[in-house]
């Protein structure tokens, strides 16, 4: 079976918004600033953005306080540049709780495991749930732009939830074209905090 490139199935959904009159919304879940920096710069010419800031892998209150601020912070700096369609955020709940039961009993799974796909299962299914209450035409994360992360599982767990939800899943690898690496130019550009784990205790571990 012949691997997707999902950058590249992106690039053609977007020659074809391009063309086109209508602007598509976009419900995009965002772990941090720093990976939205890139994705945001990259997507907003295209899409009419909400961001959701649903992340309750974050282990303390403190940290998650931290990264939604700096969340804030980008986006009312992106909107005030004029780099495209204004963009507008939703914050979720802080449920930790709910985590730890997700993960329950894959506590000593290496990083990047299945402790990693129980987690982002469940940010992308409350996105997918956003996305359909808000009529949405398209649902993505930004989780694809880390090295780190499975980009692949990310997009099988997001076309499932895509017929469950019946709504568009766009595809994406964040990371290539010099994504991430852009994503760093950025963070350095505005100043932002750049966490060095996922967030959960299990990633600090690892």
């Amino acid at each position: 079976m012949n691997k997707i490139n999902y950058q590249k199935e992106l690039e053609r959904l977007l020659t074809g918004i391009e063309k086109s009159v209508n602007v598509p919304s976009l419900m995009l879940h965002s772990c941090c600033a720093p990976c939205s920096s890139y994705v945001l710069e990259y997507l907003c010419r295209y899409f009419r953005i909400t961001v959701l800031y649903y992340n309750p892998n974050i282990m303390t209150v403190s940290e998650y306080k931290k990264r939604v601020e700096e969340q804030l912070r980008l986006i009312a700096v992106y909107n005030e540049e004029g780099r495209g369609h204004p963009i507008e955020v939703m914050e979720g709940d802080y449920e930790p709780d709910r985590f730890l039961e997700t993960v329950k009993g894959l506590e000593g799974c290496a990083e990047g495991g299945e402790r990693c796909f129980r987690c982002y299962e469940m940010r992308l299914r409350k996105t997918a749930e956003a996305a359909l209450q808000g009529r949405f035409d398209y649902f993505t994360t930004t989780l694809t732009i880390s090295p780190m992360k499975n980009a692949e599982k990310i997009n099988e767990i997001g076309r499932y939830l895509e017929a469950e939800y019946q709504t568009a899943w766009l595809l994406s690898d964040f990371k290539k074209r010099d994504g991430y690496k852009r994503s760093i130019e950025l963070s350095h550009k505005y100043n932002l905090y750049r966490q060095d784990f996922c967030g959960c205790a299990f990633s600090i571990k690892s």
